[in-house]
Order: C-alpha cells, then structure tokens, then sequence
C-alpha cells in the first residue's frame, strides 16, 4: 500500500491533537503520550526531516513507548490525583454494627433478614428467635448470611426459663 506523504504528515499532526483532547476525557496519560508523539513526528515530517513512511511509524512508536515508560511515573509522583483509601473488607467494617430485622431470625436456618446500610441481607441468630423490628448487633458472616445477635438477648433465653424440660 502506496501511502501519500502529505496525507501520513497530517494523520499524524490530527491523531496527535485528537489523542491529547482524548486525555482530557479519559485521563491516564498514555493517550497524552501518544499524542505528544504523533505531534513530534507529524512536525518532523512536516518540516522534511522524516520523509520514509516506515521510519515515521517506527518513530511515532519508539517515542510513545520512551515518554510512557519513562516520563508516565514523574508525571503520576507529582501530579497526583484524588484519590481515597478504604478497607474492601465488608466483614470487619459490617462488625458490632447495629441492624434492624426485617423478616423474623432464628437460629436453625437463614430464612431471615436485616436491614444494614440501607440494604436488606439475609440473616441467623445467634441463639433463639429475633422478631422483626428489634435492633440487633452483626457478629460475623457465614458466605452471604450474616449472624447477629439481639441487643436485648433473644426469646430463646426467656423460653429456657419458662419451660426447662423442653430444652
């Protein structure tokens, strides 16, 4: 394939500028690179310097790659961006936090569920039945259910005095 030299200068002088504004909406710095180097070797071939095809592609590449590798880590050093740190550990962050019961709890299957964080899950008890409405304490998670336990101790503690012989 015959590429027109004219036409390969201004591929290269638009890709550039097009891979820079690019930057501005997805920002990571490597399209700004890319289009920094377009720039230069459209430039180049404009100016008569680079005149082969071939040698322009190859050094459109090796100078995206040079300013990528080698200027990409001074640029994100001191050119920070926002940026937060939080525990991904939905578990430690979830303990002794206090939860509403949604649906009934008990201790024998995982037919319940709480309210926390604004999101309903499916909850155990600890010990004994949890009506709806009480507020109850997050222990720990067994796969995607999560064991509570009632503030106010659960109705299996009251049976037990009741009725000693059933239990």
């Amino acid at each position: 394939m015959d590429v027109d030299g004219e036409f390969l200068t201004w591929l290269f002088l638009a890709g550039g500028i097009l891979l820079m504004i690019l930057e501005l909406v997805v920002p990571g710095g490597v399209a700004f690179f890319l289009g920094l180097s377009g720039l230069a070797v459209g430039l180049l071939r404009f100016l008569g310097l680079l005149s082969d095809p071939v040698w322009a592609i190859t050094a459109w590449l090796l100078t995206s790659m040079s300013l990528t590798i080698a200027i990409r880590p001074f640029i994100r050093k001191y050119l920070k961006p926002e940026s937060s740190f939080k525990l991904a550990d939905e578990d430690y962050e979830a303990m002794d936090q206090i939860a509403i019961v949604t649906d009934e709890l008990n201790d024998r299957n995982n037919s319940g569920r709480i309210r926390f964080d604004g999101v309903t899950w499916q909850a155990r008890s600890m010990e004994g039945r949890i009506p709806a409405g009480k507020e109850v304490v997050i222990r720990h998670r067994e796969n995607t259910t999560w064991i509570v336990e009632s503030i106010g101790g659960s109705e299996l503690s009251s049976q037990k005095l009741q009725n000693p012989e059933r239990n």
